[in-house]
């Protein structure tokens, strides 16, 4: 995760590694970000006083996950993403998957079915960290609950995102990594 100083002395977020300026690096992951604030290491990398604001992790999570979501939406205007249970379990089945999208308050039972779906130690990357408003407003539609990211197109530069995001929240609640074992038949 890249920071550069702005003009008036203040530690800036760049997400998009973009802005103009000489930038300061660190691991995209809340607890390394909080141990660079508490040892100065902004100042000392910048060579001049840096002010920076107490909330910048919850500041970086919140850029992070607005940029997954605009991926998304993007990738569902390229005609990347499936959304629904029927094409989204459709996809699942075919391997054709890089990422699930489940609404974290959507209903259980039909997250569990396709949850089933997925191979645990081989399956697409499984993200549930978004509400259904975030998903349906990225979206474009009503009520989204279940979406899926299919593989190639900007799939790669989403689920690089995703990995980003992993470092300061959690992608999965953990009451789903206890979920069913992935059904080797196909049978669901």
């Amino acid at each position: 995760m890249r920071f550069v100083v702005a003009p008036d002395g203040k530690l800036v977020p760049d997400v998009h590694a973009k802005l103009p300026g000489r930038g300061c690096w660190v691991t995209a992951d809340r607890e390394k970000l909080e141990k660079a604030m508490q040892a100065k290491a902004f100042s000392r990398a910048a060579k001049q006083n840096v002010q920076v604001e107490s909330g910048l992790p919850d500041q970086v999570e919140s850029l992070l996950a607005k940029q997954v979501l605009n991926l998304l939406g993007l990738a569902r205007r390229g005609g990347h993403v499936e959304q629904g249970f029927a094409k989204v379990d459709g996809l699942l089945r075919a391997n054709k998957a890089a990422a699930l999208f489940e609404a974290s308050d959507g209903a259980e039972d039909g997250r569990n079915r396709l949850l089933r779906v997925i191979d645990p130690t081989d399956g697409p990357l499984v993200v549930g960290c978004f509400t259904s408003g975030e998903l349906s407003l990225a979206l474009g539609r009503e009520n989204v609950v279940h979406a899926a990211l299919k593989d190639g197109g900007v799939s790669a530069r989403i689920l690089e995102e995703c990995n980003r995001l992993h470092g300061f929240r959690p992608l999965m609640p953990v009451e789903w990594s206890k979920r069913p074992m992935a059904l080797r038949d196909g049978a669901g």
